[in-house]
């Protein structure tokens, strides 16, 4: 597909001053343009499948396997009715590893227009296996390099049931190199590699894994992706996730409430030796097995592994997002200051002068 290649040409070419929606390569997009960055939504789906600062690059080149139009993952995709594989009764029944979400056509329900210094538009998708519909506002900066996202998910059965919700923001090259830096205020974890029933033990605390044993950093990826998935509590008001390419000289980050989304999940993936894929995923749930496991397990750090939905019941999250521009020898992220009305990076080490301040509504609700 041409998507890495040719969509930030095909938006700059297509857009008009807010938004529009545009085919690439035979696939519906959804596409927000602002002054200083640009916003696209693949709606068979339902993938943020760019977003980049004008003249920068995408950090979300990254998409699954299959055919040229299908609904499947890309880029930032959403987990939804589950985060993980099926039961084998499940899969028999066609249900899909990560859920419907990223395998349904998305609908446009408001155009993307500008409001009052944003860009707004709303879609939603109709899960018909897991009864389930989501639907989704999102919010970018006319002028600015940040979006915010709300998705609500309500369930239109007749009976409550068990779901997960589960972000999963995938980030390949060339923004993605062996000097991108990942950091995360996340803390204990353990690793999906770890064997049931008490994977939690040995536990860890971010950015450390273990490999054999061994001590792994996870801030950095190179040529080995293993421990492959390891799974982080996040205890403050706020969970952050950032990515800093210093090749690119770009910070990508994202901001969201613990209540929402208590677990951050950390995925490498690699390909004939480089770095192709990393997941910076945050949702409900840390356990990555089908259901009737999660049921058994029930809680790990003192944390569900999974939400409950009433019949006809509504449950709304959401995130924010951001771009900025770095210096070559950035150090990464110590610690994200999230108030009313801003966002604060502070790099690592602390030195004066380089922090950096995105103002951004921090809750979308």
């Amino acid at each position: 597909m041409a998507w890495n290649t040719n969509l930030t040409l095909l938006l700059v070419a297509a857009l008009s001053a807010a938004g529009a929606e545009i085919t690439v390569n035979g696939r519906r997009t959804s596409v927000m343009e602002g002054k200083a960055a640009q916003l696209a939504i693949d709606l068979a789906g339902g993938s943020i499948v760019d977003f980049h600062l004008t003249g920068g690059v995408n950090p979300f080149r990254w998409e699954s396997p299959g055919g040229p139009t299908e609904p499947r993952p890309m880029g930032h995709f959403l987990c939804l009715d589950r985060w993980g594989a099926p039961s084998d009764a499940e899969k028999n029944n066609g249900m899909w590893f990560h859920g419907e979400a990223p395998r349904v056509t998305w609908s446009v329900q408001t155009d993307a227009a500008a409001r009052n210094g944003m860009i707004v538009t709303e879609m939603s998708a109709v899960l018909p296996m897991a009864g389930i519909e989501a639907k989704r506002h999102i919010r970018m900066a006319a002028s600015g390099g940040w979006f915010m996202v709300r998705e609500a998910v309500t369930n239109r059965n007749k009976l409550g049931r068990v779901y997960n919700m589960v972000q999963h923001p995938t980030i390949g090259p060339p923004f993605l190199d062996e000097s991108t830096l990942v950091d995360s205020n996340a803390r204990q974890g353990f690793m999906q590699s770890s064997p049931m029933p008490n994977p939690e033990h040995p536990s860890v605390v971010w950015p450390q894994a273990l490999k054999d044993g061994q001590p792994v950093n996870l801030r950095h990826l190179t040529n080995d992706p293993l421990p492959n998935v390891v799974s982080y509590v996040i205890d403050e008001e706020y969970g952050w996730t950032t990515a800093a390419s210093l090749s690119q000289q770009l910070l990508l980050g994202y901001v969201w409430k613990r209540d929402d989304y208590p677990w951050f999940n950390a995925w490498r993936h690699v390909e004939n030796g480089k770095p192709r894929a990393r997941g910076l995923e945050f949702g409900t749930t840390g356990l990555h097995q089908p259901y009737p496991v999660l049921a058994k397990k029930g809680r790990i750090f003192g944390r569900p592994l999974f939400a409950y939905l009433d019949a006809g019941e509504t449950q709304t999250r959401s995130y924010g997002c951001f771009l900025a521009k770095i210096p070559k020898d950035y150090k990464g992220v110590e610690r994200i200051v999230v108030t009313s009305g801003q966002v604060v990076i502070h790099e690592r080490g602390g030195e004066p002068g380089r922090e950096i301040t995105i103002r951004i509504a921090t809750d979308s609700r």
